[in-house]
């Protein structure tokens, strides 16, 4: 999931510098062969589990990767036709379509039930591919699927709707290349990790801009899932473990559905996964890649990523992360074991779960953090692999190179991330004019509820002012991101029809705060949708301002002091004839009123 070159081999690295050059870069492509990119990478822990029991041993009710021998996973026509056949075999299983991607491929979506009719039947919603490389959740689900079809597992489903999205980057999936992971061992064709249009979903999810991520929040909406698995593979530091995942912090915005995951969810999860051979792991990262004993780091995500939003709008969310350095079948295999446990843990405690969603989203705090830092260390055991440090002549630093041995940390730092920042009060509500129309829009993608005014309303709210702005230095994800320190003043405005308020008193009432609260680091405003406030469309001409000036300083004494303190305490202000102009130019009544000033209003 997260780049870490350093952490590689130093041959890996060296390709790395080969493939990853910057897009201005005039080097030439010298047309290297590597046949076999997988041999860059160190060597891995020998595995057999009895979860290799799963694997189908009749050829002709293999699954595509079973038949392969997990070396190949099918690509979209293979899986759509697939799938076909499944929903043809068997009544339990409705293939259907969900939305289209940007070059025009349909989402598919698989809806196994027992009773397709009943109403409130909680649901597993299953996603595999939103990193389209990463794809050991398809060939997993589909696996599992064929087992319905043959009678078995039918337990899993009894009480339990199972939503699964095979590919949920359907365009990236078909960009496929032995070359697109190096740091993955399988399978040998690999998808790419953002979409058509260069977006990865999983920095989507708050701004919503891809029609792939707008389509799955109205899947979502419709659905209400009790449970979403988001299913990923990741790079970076080597381990014994080989599924990880994370679920709710209790300082997250979700703190009962958190508890459950404590106490139901990842107890019954490990014991699964571990009686079947494999190392179940929490979702952690290195806090130094070139040198992991300085200590490990936990994961408490924000509403861009698919668990930080699952928090926000109390969707109980697990982020997982298979070991990219274990083998393709044991990672599938693993997959396989997680997604049967989870329907196990919503079979047994499901009911408990549907109460700490129901006082999740019932929850009306007065203040929230925005976001979140660690803190002090504490020691914990990790299972780790052993590694060495040597100096590389090519990079000319030390570089990390796995040995593939066990290695046991007793009392490894560990830094939880639990030291909350930015605690800001909640207002009653929020207000944006009717403009504001791709605010409007994305609110309504993620089913927030708005109140839409018939006739104009004056009323007295509060408006933030923007200061000290700072433009991130590229594009980051589509937008131009940009901070920005804010003062504030309650005002006396007139709002126009079709303006919206959007209250925080409802289930996703936090999910409305961390969009438009603009120091939320997911916020609207963050992500550049407000970017014209920055603009200056009218001017005054020197001609113009002199004169003006000399009138305000002659009708202010007030203001004759300010300029008088402002050119003494400021000596570059008062060497800068076109900022002292600019100065008074601001403070006049020709000034734009709406310059730098936050279009959302705050209603206490």
């Amino acid at each position: 999931m997260l780049k870490n070159i350093a952490l590689l081999p130093p041959l890996i690295a060296g390709c790395l510098g080969l493939t990853l050059l910057p897009q201005n870069s005039n080097a030439k492509d010298h047309s290297i062969k590597i046949e076999n990119p997988q041999q860059f990478l160190p060597p891995t822990l020998a595995w057999h589990g009895a979860s290799e029991q799963l694997v189908e041993s009749r050829f002709h009710r293999q699954t595509p990767i079973e038949q392969s021998d997990f070396n190949t996973t099918p690509d979209y026509q293979q899986t759509i036709r697939y799938l076909e056949q499944l929903a043809a075999s068997s009544p339990l299983i409705k293939l259907s379509y969900f939305g289209r991607t940007a070059q025009g491929r349909q989402l598919p979506l698989i809806h196994v039930s027992t009773d397709f009719n009943a109403k409130n039947r909680p649901s597993v919603l299953a996603q595999a591919g939103i990193h389209s490389g990463e794809i050991d959740g398809k060939d997993a689900g589909l696996m599992m699927l064929r087992d319905f079809t043959l009678g078995k597992k039918l337990a899993l489903i009894e009480n339990i709707d199972l939503l699964f999205v095979p590919i949920f980057n359907a365009d990236g999936h078909e960009n496929s290349s032995i070359y697109n992971r190096v740091n993955q061992r399988g399978p040998t064709n690999m998808g790419w990790r953002s979409t058509a249009t260069n977006l990865n979903l999983n920095r989507d999810y708050a701004k919503a801009q891809s029609v792939e991520m707008q389509a799955m929040l109205k899947l979502i909406n419709h659905y209400e899932p009790s449970l979403y698995l988001d299913l990923h593979v990741t790079d970076g530091t080597d381990y014994q473990y080989d599924i990880t995942y994370g679920t709710f912090a209790k300082h997250s915005y979700s703190p009962r559905i958190a508890q459950w995951f404590e106490d139901y969810y990842r107890p019954h999860v490990d014991k699964d996964l571990s009686s079947n051979g494999h190392v179940p792991g929490p979702l952690v990262f290195a806090m130094d890649n070139s040198d992991i004993k300085q200590g490990i780091k936990d994961w408490v995500s924000t509403p861009r990523y698919s668990d930080g939003y699952g928090a926000a709008r109390h969707l109980p969310t697990v982020l997982v992360e298979n070991h990219s350095l274990k083998p393709y079948r044991q990672r599938v295999l693993g997959t396989y074991v997680f997604l049967e446990s989870s329907l196990q843990v919503m079979n047994h405690f499901g009911k408990e779960l549907t109460l700490a969603i129901t006082q999740d989203k019932q929850s009306r705090p007065s203040e929230l953090a925005l976001n979140w830092s660690h803190n002090k260390p504490t020691p914990i055991a990790f299972k780790g692999i052993d590694y060495e440090r040597f100096d590389d002549p090519i990079s000319g630093a030390k570089q990390v190179r796995w040995l593939g041995t066990k290695k046991l940390y007793k009392t490894m730092p560990f830094y939880k991330k639990d030291v909350v920042n930015n605690v800001t009060k909640v207002p009653k509500a929020y207000w944006l004019m009717p403009e504001q129309t791709q605010a409007i829009d994305t609110l309504k993608h993620h089913g927030i509820e708005i109140t839409t005014l018939a006739q104009a309303q004056t009323l007295t709210l509060e408006q933030s002012m923007a200061t000290n702005e700072v433009f991130g230095k590229r594009p980051y994800e589509g937008a131009m991101r940009v901070k920005a320190d804010f003062t504030t003043k309650k005002i006396k405005i007139t709002l126009p029809v079709g303006s919206v308020r959007i209250s925080t008193d409802q289930a996703l009432g936090k999910l409305a705060f961390s969009l438009l609260e603009p120091k939320g680091p997911d916020s609207l405003f963050q992500w550049g949708v407000f970017n014209t406030i920055f603009q200056r469309t009218e001017y005054i001409e020197g001609y113009a301002i002199v004169p003006l000036a000399n009138e305000m300083l002659a009708q202010s004494p007030q203001l004759k002091a300010e300029f008088t303190a402002k050119l003494a305490s400021d000596k570059a202000f008062a060497d800068n004839p076109r900022a002292r102009l600019a100065w008074f130019y601001q403070r006049s009544p020709f000034y734009d009123r709406n310059h730098r000033r936050y279009p959302v209003f705050r209603q206490w």
